[in-house]
């Protein structure tokens, strides 16, 4: 059974058990998006608004809620999508093995996009933004915003749709310096395919045509959220998934998406931009106003039957951690064949995605001495050229060989592979000044900051400790040690007042002379250190989202050497707030009371959140 519109998928989630309907009207102003939060956090059904306030189309949440969830929408396809892509990356397979990949070819069918002739149903009627469900998630976002968009552009040198790009950026719907129902922010990072449509559209002085569609097949949305290479199509996964070909129309010029629930037409001039944002965003922060695209409007179409699907994003885990779980599913077999050598990476959701990347790597370069990373050096340097990777922040990575066992979703397992072995005087690489997520405000500036490698191989060379050494003190300010996990102490430091930092200093040297220190090769700084190490995702989420390799890096005993730094002592990441980064996200409280009632008993979501 394969899902020719978003209705037939919430029809098929409810007969299952999977989905709820409210019939209480629910206003999009923050209180959706709290009902969103607190059911995906209790692993809760889809939810069907029926009556949104302020519109006249009902809204549906927590579609991909789940991993298994999202397994069985995808029940029927997801096999088939998988033998395509382990024969993409090892097509012997077919020879040696045909009767395991008999759906294959019936997937592969379903990659050519077709055109819908006849009205396609999405063009069944017409509206204006301001009819929308116009949900704003956080408190200090700049307007209502699209959550779940599939922005669909094409190049602007080989138009058709085998050049097309279909990605999710975000939508700003209304707010700041935008004409009322004639205007829309198009905000994306680097490192995505309409940046390239874009930079062709400016080169030629064009205006680049852009179509947003919402809801639609379930496969269509996961589509726009695949990390796949320039050139390559996302409509052709999008068909696969779904296991129904990709339909579409051209009307005025502009591609239609046939299925879909709703289409934004329009285009965007260039050389125009406008502030866009705030916005609450997967870091856990506000991605802050900027400028951005603007993309004026032509038209609003929407299916007969349309239902308007939203997600909430905030600090990891949400909704969208789902959309990680199913890449990783899907793209596994790809990863040896992309990098010769690389066994597995894992970007690290808690963490934020780009801000934290692991990677399983061979060492294989000089077999009979001792190991060492050298061949891991030449793979981290492939993995920060391939796709998305290259958007990493931190890459840890360590030796098949030292551990051919070893579970890359294992974090703990990880860190101890990596800090029993790790030589900080050695293993540490910096990039400096160099491009990072846009949505990571730990640098220097918009996209700017640094990287660092930590590469590990070979024999431990330490036993990871869970105490602290009898004679352990900290300077004044310092307080609270707590292990995060063997060989790893938090320490609450004082607050951040300047880039010189005179009390590291005092830190680092009070170390430097501290015995039986060798157990605990990483210090990290936080604000609050009970919150940073009481949970594994509290502690990933401070180290990686607020602090920037080339700055917030010390360490004992530190020293350089031809360039290149290091230290003997144990390393410090200073993961406290400074200034400069983005204010974490926050609910507002008078609508968490709200929401409270509605879950009380006697309440309609009760039971349920």
């Amino acid at each position: 059974m394969s899902y020719n519109s978003l209705k037939a998928c919430i029809r098929d989630l409810e007969r299952s058990g999977q989905l709820i309907r409210l019939s209480q009207e629910v206003d999009p102003h923050l209180e959706m998006a709290e009902i969103q939060r607190r059911v995906y956090e209790a692993q809760g059904p889809a939810i069907l608004f029926e009556r949104v306030k302020g519109s006249p189309f009902p809204a549906v949440c927590n579609l991909f809620g789940t991993f298994s969830r999202c397994e069985y929408l995808f029940r029927h396809s997801l096999k088939g999508v998988r033998q395509v892509v382990q024969l993409k990356a090892d097509p012997s397979q077919l020879l040696r093995r045909p009767h395991q990949f008999l759906r294959a070819p019936f997937t592969a069918l379903r990659a050519l996009p077709l055109k819908k002739w006849g009205k396609a149903p999405v063009l069944y009627g017409q509206t204006t933004l301001e009819q929308l469900p116009q949900i704003k998630s956080w408190p200090l976002d700049g307007g209502p915003f699209i959550t779940l968009p599939q922005v669909y552009t094409e190049d602007p040198e080989q138009p058709g749709l085998m050049h097309a790009n279909l990605g999710m950026y975000r939508i700003q719907l209304a707010g700041n310096a935008y004409q009322p129902g004639r205007e829309v922010g198009l905000h994306y990072q680097i490192q995505r395919g309409i940046g390239v449509h874009h930079a062709k559209a400016l080169a030629r002085g064009e205006r680049l045509r852009v179509s947003i569609f919402v809801g639609g097949p379930p496969a269509h949305t996961f589509a726009a959220v695949m990390p796949l290479p320039e050139g390559l199509s996302e409509l052709m996964f999008a068909g696969m998934f779904a296991g129904r070909n990709f339909r579409y129309t051209r009307k005025n010029g502009h591609l239609i998406s046939a299925d879909a629930d709703f289409c934004i037409v329009g285009s965007i001039d260039p050389g125009r931009t406008l502030p866009e944002g705030p916005f609450g965003d997967h870091l856990g922060y506000y991605s802050l106003q900027h400028e951005f695209p603007v993309m004026e409007v032509e038209a609003v179409y929407h299916r007969k039957d349309a239902i308007w699907p939203f997600t909430v994003v905030g600090r990891p885990p949400q909704e969208d951690t789902s959309f990680g779980h199913l890449i990783h599913e899907v793209t596994a077999p790809m990863v040896p064949v992309s990098v010769t050598g690389l066994h597995a990476m894992h970007a690290v959701d808690a963490a934020g995605v780009h801000p934290l990347l692991l990677a399983i790597g061979s060492e294989r370069y000089v077999p009979y001495e001792q190991r060492a990373p050298r061949e891991l050096l030449t793979i981290a340097n492939a993995v920060l050229g391939f796709n998305q990777a290259s958007l990493a922040k931190y890459l840890l990575i360590v030796a098949h060989e030292d551990n051919p066992q070893l579970d890359i979703h294992h974090i703990p397992a990880f860190f101890a592979q990596l800090l029993q072995r790790i030589d900080w005087r050695r293993d540490l690489h910096f990039q400096t000044r160099t491009t990072i997520d846009t949505l990571d405000y730990s640098g220097e500036g918009l996209n700017q900051g640094s990287k660092v490698v930590m590469a590990a191989a070979g024999p431990p060379i330490r036993s990871l400790a869970s105490e602290l050494p009898a004679d352990f003190q900290l300077p004044q300010g310092f307080s609270s040690p707590r292990f995060a996990m063997p060989g790893v102490l938090v320490v609450q430091a004082p607050p951040y007042e300047n880039a010189e930092r005179e009390e590291v200093s005092l830190l680092e040297n009070m170390l430097e002379h501290t015995q039986g220190m060798e157990g605990i090769p990483l210090l990290v700084l936080a604000d609050d250190s009970r919150f940073a190490s009481e949970k594994l995702n509290n502690f990933l989420w401070v180290c990686f989202t607020r602090s920037n390799p080339s700055h917030d890096i010390f360490g004992a005993g530190s020293f350089i050497s031809y360039k290149h730094w290091g230290c003997t002592g144990p390393l410090i990441i200073d993961a406290r707030i400074k200034p400069h980064h983005a204010p974490p996200l926050e609910e507002d409280p008078k609508v968490v009371q709200h929401v409270n009632q509605l879950a009380a008993p006697g309440g309609p979501l009760h039971g349920i959140i």
